[in-house]
């Protein structure tokens, strides 16, 4: 069946709604959509937070239990800590957050510490164990 103009007028309304969703540059032309968020690129920014008492990074360690990134660029993450008495307990968070924030396309971040379920030797990657002796 050929398209009728009810077909028409829907596609150039979607196309209306998609050219209002273009970002404009200030010479008026079209620029780019920004890149979606890569989740390599958020955990590599990750891996360059260190707990200051131990020589391997954060993400090795097994303390961060999730990355969600948004299509609009919003990462949100769940991690922990060794233990609650964790004296750099204020700084890894605020760490975590200034890392992935750094990461091309990333509007916003949120970092939540949880504690639940624990934190155990068990979720450490084996380069971690490696580099610890904890074989």
């Amino acid at each position: 069946m050929a398209p009728g103009p009810a077909d028409f007028a829907r596609e150039e309304r979607e196309a209306a709604v998609a050219a209002a969703r273009t970002t404009w540059t200030p010479d008026g032309e079209q620029a780019a959509p920004p890149a979606p968020v890569s989740e390599g690129a958020v955990i590599d920014m990750i891996g360059t937070v260190f707990d200051p008492e131990i020589p391997v990074n954060i993400y090795e360690l097994g303390l961060i239990y999730s990355v969600e990134i948004a299509d609009d660029g919003k990462v949100a993450v769940e991690m922990t800590l060794t233990a609650p008495s964790c004296p750099s307990a204020q700084e890894l968070p605020q760490q975590v957050e200034e890392a992935i924030r750094l990461v091309p396309g990333v509007s916003d971040v949120t970092v939540e510490v949880v504690w639940d379920p624990p934190w155990d030797p068990s979720r450490m990657s084996e380069d971690a164990r490696l580099a610890l002796n904890m074989y």
